[in-house]
C-alpha cells in the first residue's frame, strides 16, 4: 500500500466518528497538529473540539504562541499544561538549559553521523508523557477520542521513536485498556509524509502563517535546522510557498 493510499485509510478512520463525540486534538503550533486540528474542526465542529499544547521546557515559547493563535482562529477551547520540571536533568538540544545545539542539518544527516541512535532533539518519551496526561485531560473534558499528529517522516530512521507505528498502536491500546475503552487515540497521519499534510492542509485552507516549526525562537525560522528542512521540502512537494517565508 502506497503513502496516499494510507493516506485515505487514515482519512476513512477519522471521518467514522459518533455522531455528538467530543475530541480533544494535542497541539503545538505546528503544521501537522495544525492540520490535525483543521480536520477535527471540520469532522466534529469548533464546539466540540479541544487543543492542548504542552510546554516542556523548551528553548522559545515561540510555538506556544502560535498554537494560541491556532486555537484563537478555529475557535476552539484551549488548555495548557506545563510538564517542564519533568526534563529537568535532560540535556536534549531542544531545552532552555541544555549545553548543546540544535543540529543544523536534516534528521537523515543526523542518523547517519549518530550511527542509527535517536537525534539530539529527541526529548525523553516525550510524546508518551504527553499523551498520558493527555488522555486524562481528554477524559475530564468529556471527549471519546485523542489525537496526535506523528507522521512518518518523523520516525523514519528511529528519528522520534515515539512518532512510530508502534509506539502509536502500543499507546492506543494502552489508553484503550487503561480507559476502559472510554477514549481512543487516533493518529491519521501516521503512515503519512509531511508533503502529504501540507497537501490536505492546503485543501482545508489551513492559516501556515500562524503555525511555527523552526526548532530555534526568532522572527524568522532559521532554515538550517531539521523540521526547517522538512517543512521546506513539504511545501515544495506541493508547489507551494510556505507564508513564513514570503
Amino acid at each position: 500500500m502506497n503513502a496516499h493510499e494510507e493516506a485515505g485509510e487514515g482519512q476513512q478512520r477519522m471521518t467514522n466518528g459518533r455522531a455528538g463525540e467530543k475530541a480533544l486534538v494535542l497541539c503545538s503550533g505546528g503544521v501537522d497538529s495544525t492540520t490535525l486540528l483543521a480536520r477535527a474542526v471540520e469532522r466534529y465542529g469548533a464546539e466540540n473540539v479541544f487543543a492542548l499544547s504542552i510546554s516542556y521546557g523548551q528553548k522559545h515559547v515561540r510555538e506556544i504562541d502560535s498554537a494560541r493563535q491556532v486555537a484563537a482562529y478555529y475557535g476552539v477551547r484551549q488548555r495548557f499544561l506545563d510538564l517542564g520540571v519533568i526534563f529537568a536533568e535532560s540535556n536534549c538540544s531542544l531545552l532552555a538549559h541544555s549545553t548543546e545545539d540544535v543540529p543544523e542539518s536534516s534528521y537523515a544527516d543526523q542518523l547517519a553521523a549518530s550511527e542509527g541512535a535517536t537525534v539530539s532533539t529527541y526529548v525523553p518519551f516525550r510524546n508518551g508523557l504527553f499523551l498520558s496526561a493527555a488522555a486524562s485531560e481528554a477524559l475530564s473534558l468529556g471527549c471519546s477520542v485523542l489525537y496526535y499528529g506523528a507522521h512518518h517522516d518523523d520516525w523514519a530512521g528511529n528519528a522520534y521513536p515515539d512518532c512510530s507505528q508502534e509506539f502509536v498502536d502500543a499507546m492506543a491500546a494502552a489508553i484503550s485498556q487503561g480507559t476502559g475503552g472510554e477514549l481512543r487515540l487516533e493518529a491519521p497521519f501516521v503512515q503519512w509524509s509531511k508533503a502529504d499534510i501540507v497537501r490536505e492542509g492546503l485543501r482545508l485552507d489551513v492559516p501556515y502563517e500562524l503555525t511555527w516549526s523552526c526548532y530555534e525562537g526568532g522572527e524568522r525560522p532559521c532554515g538550517v535546522c531539521a523540521t526547517c528542512i522538512d517543512r521546506a521540502r513539504a511545501f515544495e512537494a506541493n508547489g507551494a510557498a510556505d507564508p513564513l517565508l514570503s
